[in-house]
Order: structure tokens, then C-alpha cells, then sequence
């Protein structure tokens, strides 16, 4: 099996998923429970968040947790919204973002918020003259991701900040760093509100965080809140927490190393698909994890069905919206042949060279085959 899907989920690590069964078995008290049992695993819950703060640079109750990334960016979306909504009613937003994101704002609009979406540059790039006109007094929200899930677009985060602060102080910073996080670094600094999911680091599914600076105030979205709980009511999932901790600690300590990896793999990916055939969307403003491609007069949904029959594994966009056409490309081009047919592989410091070569191999053998039913 050749699996070059990892921008939608990575398998969970040995010793993070042995993090997971230990936690499991002797941590079995609830961290808000008063008596031995409950004090005990509340001490692991602040070890772990205490680790994770040092990695993102962060005060320890800046970290909330959740269930993902999705989950993250409905609560910083409708918790911005629905807590400062006396103050105005705009919000910005970009083609960029992720499904989680965009149907959020959809709903936002139907409970009364305005939406305005900045455009992109040819190169993908957010138009940073655009962004600085749509700012206005009663914004509140802007939700601009870090990188791209379809393509790899990298933001310029700081300079977002900058133009936004230079128009209106009050305004309200959110990221979507969910595909950042593990592929390039990431400041906190530049953001009041950032969300990541465990699972695009080798974690398990399930658990994930939202960033919130003290500064900020968002109105919750599951109440039943307690002192381990006091944004997101439940019961902390230990065992998910611990989890990540450790993956995000196997992250950190060879993030450059694993990125220069991924770089090297990626251009001997790209030297394979060199052909007048294939437009080549992801370019040097991208995560070198993701390689977005078009095939055209090939449906992206059958190219990768026809993939599986050689157990090989990639996707059309974005997991959470897998079927439906890209966005993001629809914003660049109007070109039916770039933004319809678009597929994306997306590799980790875990492929190997080898991967990448007989992935080539099975590519064009593919390509082919469904070019003559043409």
C-alpha cells in the first residue's frame, strides 16, 4: 500500500497510541472528581497542557480542548460572533478555508452576520490591498487559515495582523492552523484565536485545540463548564490529551529536519509529474507536503478511484468536502480544466523515496488507461 494521504489523517505513532492505553488503564479517575483518583489524573491533565503551552509558546489557560480542529473553528467563529455581536456585525473570511469554516459562516449569515471575502492573487495569495479596504468599524472577525488544506497556500499571518491592526485595533484574528501545525512553524504572537486538530500530527482522532489569548473573550458553545473545563463543558479526555502532548512533543523535536525531508521528496514528486498534461497548482508559496494537481479531460473523483485498484491512496480536495469541486482554484482561474479535475497527494517525512517513485509509476498507468476510454 502506498498511502499519500496524510494531509486528511495520519496513523497514530507507536508510542503515542502506548501514551493512549497507559493513560487508559491507570488514569482511570475524572480529572474534576475531588477524592485521590480524580486529583491524580488532574495532575497528568496539567503536566500534559503545561507541555503542550511550552511547544506553542502559549500561557497554559490559553489552551481549550476539543474534538478537532472543526470543532475549534466553530467555537472561535460563533464564540467571536454571538459574544461581540453589539459591536458590529461584519466578519472577513477567505476562499482558503476549510469546509468547518465556510459552513460556519454560512450560518453565521443566516443569524444576521455580513460576510465579505477577500480575493486571491493568481499565486493564491490573499490581496492584501483587498483585505485592507474590506476592514471596516463594525468588523469584528477576521478567519484567514495559515495554510491551505487543498493546494498548501502558505498566509502571511504577521502581515494580516498588521493590516488589520493599522484599520481597526479591535478586530478579532483566527486562524485555521490546523495544516501548519507539524509542516512549517507556527507564531501565536500573530493571532488572538488559532485551532489544530491531533489527528494531521499522529495523534488519535478526536481531540484537538483552540487557541484562545487571555485577551479574548468568546461566548461557549457546550456549557456544564468547571475549573478544568471553564470554555468547552465535559470531561477532559484525558487519555486523547496525553496522547497528543506526546505527538506534538515527537513534533517539535525534529520539525526542521522532517521538513527538509518533505522538501527533498517533493520535488522528486514533482520532477515525475513533469508533462505537458498535468497543471501543477501547488507552487513555492505551498507546505512542500501538499501537491496539488489537475488532470485534465479526467474526473478527479474517478483518477483516484482508478488509483485504488494498485492500493494506492490520495484524495480530490479536503476530506470534508472530497466530492465537491475546489474552491480555492475556482477563486485563481476560471479555467473548468484546472479548478474541476484538481487532486491532491500529500506526503510526510514518512514516505519514502521508494513510495514516491512507484506512485509515478502508477500514476501514468492510470493517466493512461483512462485517457484511452476517452
Amino acid at each position: 500500500m502506498i498511502y499519500l494521504d496524510y494531509s486528511a489523517t495520519t496513523p497514530v505513532l507507536k508510542d503515542v497510541l502506548d501514551s493512549y492505553i497507559h493513560v487508559t488503564k491507570d488514569f482511570i479517575g475524572n480529572a474534576n472528581s475531588i477524592h485521590n483518583l480524580g486529583i491524580k489524573s488532574k495532575e497528568l491533565l496539567l503536566k500534559a497542557t503545561r507541555q503542550i503551552s511550552e511547544i506553542l509558546n502559549c500561557d497554559i489557560n490559553e489552551i481549550i480542548y476539543t474534538s478537532g480542529a472543526s470543532e475549534s473553528n466553530s467555537t472561535a467563529l460563533k464564540g467571536v460572533a454571538f459574544k461581540h455581536c453589539r459591536k458590529g456585525k461584519h466578519i472577513i473570511s477567505s476562499p482558503l478555508e476549510h469546509k468547518s469554516v465556510l459552513d460556519t459562516l454560512k450560518y453565521l449569515e443566516m443569524c444576521g452576520f455580513e460576510v465579505s471575502y477577500v480575493k486571491l492573487n493568481t499565486d493564491g495569495q490573499v490581496d492584501l490591498k483587498d483585505l485592507e479596504s474590506l476592514v471596516r468599524e463594525d468588523t469584528i472577525l477576521v478567519t484567514i487559515c495559515a495554510v491551505n488544506s487543498e493546494v498548501g497556500y502558505r498566509a502571511p499571518l504577521k502581515t494580516i495582523r498588521q493590516i488589520i491592526n493599522k484599520k481597526n485595533k479591535n478586530v478579532i484574528f483566527h486562524s485555521d492552523m490546523t495544516q501548519a501545525l507539524g509542516k512549517t512553524k507556527i507564531n501565536l504572537n500573530d493571532v488572538d484565536l488559532a485551532s489544530f486538530s491531533g489527528h494531521k500530527i499522529y495523534a488519535p482522532k478526536g481531540i484537538g485545540i483552540l487557541y484562545k489569548s487571555k485577551n479574548v473573550e468568546i461566548e461557549p458553545l457546550i456549557w456544564g463548564l468547571t475549573e478544568n473545563a471553564k470554555y468547552r463543558g465535559g470531561t477532559p479526555p484525558l487519555p486523547l490529551i496525553v496522547s497528543l502532548a506526546k505527538a506534538m512533543r515527537i513534533m517539535s523535536e525534529s520539525l526542521e529536519e522532517n521538513i527538509k525531508k518533505v522538501s527533498k521528496l517533493k520535488d522528486l514528486l514533482i520532477s515525475g509529474l513533469a508533462d505537458e498534461r498535468i497543471h501543477i497548482n501547488s507552487n513555492n508559496l505551498c507546505v512542500p507536503h501538499i501537491v496539488n494537481i489537475s488532470l485534465k479531460n479526467i474526473r478527479s473523483e474517478t483518477f483516484v478511484r482508478a488509483l485504488e485498484k494498485y492500493e494506492v491512496y490520495i484524495s480530490t480536495n479536503s476530506a470534508c468536502s472530497s466530492l465537491d469541486s475546489s474552491t480555492v482554484l475556482k477563486a485563481i482561474t476560471d479555467d473548468k480544466s484546472i479548478n474541476t479535475t484538481s487532486i491532491r497527494i500529500s506526503i510526510s517525512h514518512f514516505t519514502t523515496k521508494l513510495e514516491i517513485n512507484e506512485f509515478i509509476q502508477a500514476f501514468y498507468k492510470v493517466y493512461n488507461e483512462l485517457l484511452l476510454k476517452k
